[in-house]
């Protein structure tokens, strides 16, 4: 169940030691509602920070509400299976068929605000998202294809300029922290998981 994941999840610096008290909080205090966006306060979100099989480039997508490049996800939407959710939305984002798991363990614990946009022609009022990330990996050669009404593009960005196009000054930290774990998983001589 993804309470006991998220529980036991060793949080890596501080900030993720208080994410994790705060999103084990929130699932008390909203155990029926926050893994759905009915919850208007706070819902979990899934994402994948993916790489290619030597971390030298990280696949992003350009995404239509906010404007920028970012990692691919979503939201839970009432599934429990959290590598399940960024496993399916960076394969829908991008197009690439061949992702898989670097890791089935959670890469990182981050609590993450959402300013209120419109999407779909209705306004989303301003929110937390409860975001767990894992690392995934991806075939480079893979063509890559826009989801049309998320994203304008799609493409492998340069791991060492990243933050150079991401333009997200909020998100640096968490890329940053992410494609050092990704690079320490493969230089310890992880592999892949779960080959399709």
């Amino acid at each position: 169940m993804y309470w006991d994941e998220i529980a036991a999840y060793r949080p890596q610096s501080g900030q993720e030691a208080a994410d994790q008290r705060m999103m084990l909080s929130y699932i008390r205090l909203f155990p029926d509602t926050i893994l759905t966006r009915s919850n208007e306060i706070a819902h979990f979100s899934c994402s994948g920070f993916v790489v290619n099989a030597g971390a030298s480039r990280v696949l992003m997508a350009h995404h239509n509400i906010y404007r920028v490049w970012a990692w691919t996800g979503g939201h839970a939407d009432g599934e429990e299976d959290f590598l399940s959710v960024a496993l399916r939305e960076a394969r829908e984002e991008t197009g690439v068929a061949h992702i898989r798991p670097l890791s089935r363990a959670i890469a990182s614990l981050d609590i993450l605000p959402v300013w209120g946009h419109v999407k779909r022609g209705k306004f989303v009022p301003s929110h937390l998202h409860l975001n767990v990330s894992y690392l995934l990996v991806a075939d480079d050669a893979d063509p890559l294809t826009v989801r049309e009404g998320e994203n304008t593009r799609v493409g492998w960005l340069p791991a060492e300029e990243l933050l150079t196009y991401t333009n997200e000054w909020e998100m640096d930290g968490v890329y940053t922290k992410l494609l050092e774990r990704a690079r320490a998983l493969l230089a310890a001589g992880g592999e892949a998981e779960n080959r399709d």
